[in-house]
């Protein structure tokens, strides 16, 4: 009892010394198979080398990914929260190199047909969280429907994951489309991964880009090439990110990519409404 009366006491002093809110990044690709969960990880375990506080979500449905990739066994899950009544902290695991994640598991199928209770409960416990961080990453799954847009939606920014094949372009142009038809000012930021060769990687991502603002009126910011690397498959086998591989073309890649979005990023309190009021918003939308 001691300890727990510690810790909210610590949470609550934490609050009023750092009213800095973590920013919200949604992970999003239009089809599988292109990666997004990898670089998830691999980009926040590089945030945290730059020194910043990073807590991973996962919610790729029936996936389970992030534990795979960091080769640790989640105790608890998103659906200990929602069906025993577990506070968010209780289920956040640590990684040894200081991520903080929480483990899908089955209750994600529970969290995207949340009434509007579970829901509150939800942005109260989300709300514990967002002085804890600099960044909170969601890895969303692949695609795009009603349920999974409500969290979309209320982001500070999404990332969408692409590769340079033609039916991947195509599933990220709908799904950016999508996003931009329901929110228009969502800050969008593209990798374009698996690219057989750098210059092979910027043609087609500045392609895309072009492609994005003749039709649908916007702008995306490029976030980057990654190389196609076997090292990548072999990482996943072990478990254990690339990242650590400072050697490897793709880790070079990352960490070019990270440096730069550290650089060049800015801060979204004066444009955007954050995740936590967003969500507030959409669920009064949703009510009337």
């Amino acid at each position: 009892m001691k300890n727990d009366q510690a810790t909210q006491l610590r949470r609550k002093i934490e609050k009023l010394n750092n009213p800095k809110q973590a920013k919200t990044i949604c992970i999003i690709s239009g089809k599988g198979g292109v990666g997004k969960s990898n670089f998830a990880v691999n980009f926040a375990l590089d945030l945290i080398y730059n020194g910043k506080k990073v807590l991973i979500f996962d919610l790729d449905v029936g996936m389970g990914n992030i534990e795979i990739l960091l080769g640790r066994s989640a105790k608890k899950n998103i659906n200990d929260m929602f069906n025993g009544n577990d506070s968010i902290h209780s289920i956040i695991e640590i990684h040894e190199n200081g991520l903080a994640f929480i483990a899908g598991g089955s209750g994600l199928n529970e969290l995207f047909t949340l009434n509007d209770q579970k829901k509150q409960f939800f942005i109260n416990q989300y709300n514990e969280l967002i002085h804890s961080y600099d960044y909170i990453i969601f890895d969303m799954g692949a695609g795009i429907h009603s349920d999974s847009l409500f969290f979309i939606l209320a982001a500070d920014e999404c990332i969408v994951v692409t590769t340079p094949e033609p039916t991947s372009i195509t599933d990220a142009y709908s799904m950016i489309k999508q996003i931009i038809n329901n929110q228009g000012r969502m800050p969008i930021r593209v990798i374009m991964n698996r690219c057989p060769s750098q210059k092979n990687g910027e043609q087609m991502l500045e392609q895309f880009r072009k492609v994005i603002q003749q039709f649908l009126q916007v702008d995306i910011s490029k976030m980057g090439i990654l190389p196609e690397d076997k090292a990548v498959t072999l990482a996943v086998v072990h478990q254990e990110p690339y990242i650590f591989n400072e050697k490897l073309p793709i880790t070079k890649a990352l960490k070019q990519i990270t440096a730069n979005y550290l650089n060049n990023t800015f801060t979204l309190n004066s444009i955007h409404p954050k995740f936590i009021q967003k969500l507030k918003q959409l669920l009064i939308r949703e009510v009337e």
